[in-house]
């Protein structure tokens, strides 16, 4: 199906002191991995943090796979996670044996409850995953944080989709004991198309685990004699059973993550006023319900959705995706598949759930398009076929 407006588009426009950093990075930067933009990259994203260490890797994913390798996660230990998320979220805690336990979300901000993780702890409980979806972090994360650190319970962020969003004062990523960022292609800044950081706090043993478990184990050798002897490097990793990996970022993609940050406000403030523009725009509607937020600083507004509420009982969600589709070519999407739905954690043994608040809002929800490849134009095209279909559904 051809669509005037395609849900999918590139997050940003470079620069040309970010197009030229890059190239300069390509002529010039030897070593081309693990070098000094690295560690540059780190150090800027520290500080944005607020001096938390930060490690540069390939995705969010696998900052997720170092944080699971790094939790100590065993059989019979309980991680819970969201059931609504990408499944990402998920995968990289059930690769360690521990038992994947699904968490429902508040049908007013769509993110995880706290209210269900309460009722989810056990004596096995060892980690919990929070994801602070689209763009916005999770209003009562404090408390979740406080609760965790009260039940010796690791607290674990999964920051892909909010970068940018601060909450009394504190950028997300900073609530819990890990947190992994993303810089994918649809992400609110993008290292060219791939890219995330690893933050983790207050633990010196781990952060020095980091380096070797990114990649593949290299180390130097304690008794080295000559800088050839007895080989370049040793390969060795202090945790207990954990096979290392190689998730380097590279020193372009590190360069240009640096630059990026120095403009994130004024990215995030730019996709904050065209998405307020668009809320503002439904205040008659009260068929679209969106996220309930109670601080505009918490949300980065990756993504731009909504719950349908049809007036006409005999409509749905479905019969709105249909009309935006094939009448107005505006492609709308759903997101995301309760993770206990799809075969693969079905196969996994992770079929059930009790998150009845998880399934009404996929049921209900859409995604609209909201990238910078969207002009003003189309922007205003979108949100006026939007209220035509509404009101068309209504009959």
């Amino acid at each position: 199906m051809d669509f005037k407006i395609k849900w999918s588009g590139r997050s940003i426009d470079y620069t040309q002191e970010e197009i030229d950093t890059v190239v300069n990075v390509m002529k010039t930067a030897d070593p081309q991995t693990q070098g000094k933009y690295l560690q540059q990259f780190e150090s800027d994203f520290s500080s944005y943090l607020g001096g938390q260490v930060c490690f540069g890797v390939t995705n969010a994913t696998h900052a997720l796979e170092l944080i699971a390798d790094l939790s100590g996660l065993k059989d019979g230990d309980e991680v819970i996670i969201p059931g609504h998320t990408y499944c990402a979220s998920a995968i990289p805690f059930g690769r360690t044996g521990a038992t994947l336990v699904w968490a429902d979300i508040d049908p007013e901000t769509f993110l995880i409850s706290f209210e269900s993780i309460q009722k989810l702890v056990t004596s096995k409980t060892k980690a919990i995953v929070v994801v602070h979806l689209y763009g916005m972090i999770i209003p009562n994360i404090a408390e979740i944080a406080k609760f965790a650190k009260s039940k010796n319970i690791l607290l674990i962020e999964d920051c892909a989709q909010s970068l940018g969003a601060i909450l009394d004062g504190k950028p997300c990523g900073t609530f819990g004991n890990f947190a992994a960022f993303s810089f994918h292609g649809q992400k609110n800044i993008t290292t060219m198309g791939e890219g995330g950081i690893l933050t983790l706090k207050n633990n010196d043993s781990l952060v020095q685990k980091v380096p070797g478990l990114r990649h593949n184990g290299h180390a130097p050798f304690l008794n080295k004699t000559e800088y050839w002897l007895p080989a370049m490097s040793n390969v060795d990793l202090d945790l207990d059973k954990i096979w290392p990996h190689n998730f380097s970022l590279t020193e372009a993609q590190a360069a240009l993550g640096s630059v990026l940050l120095k403009r994130i406000r004024a990215l995030t403030e730019d996709r904050k006023k065209r998405a307020q523009k668009f809320i503002n725009s439904f205040k008659d509607f009260e068929e679209l319900v969106f996220q309930k937020q109670n601080d505009s600083s918490s949300h980065s507004h990756h993504l731009l959705v909504a719950k349908y509420k049809a007036k006409n009982k005999e409509k749905d969600r479905n019969d709105l995706i249909s009309i935006l589709s094939k009448k107005y070519k505006i492609q709308v999407i759903v997101q995301y598949f309760p993770l206990y739905r799809y075969d693969l954690f079905k196969k996994m043994g992770y079929g059930q759930a009790v998150c009845p608040e998880t399934d009404e809002f996929f049921d209900n929800m859409i995604s609209f398009p909201f990238h910078i490849w969207m002009n003003e134009s189309d922007f205003d095209y979108m949100i006026a076929s939007i209220k035509q279909a509404l009101v068309e559904l209504r009959s």
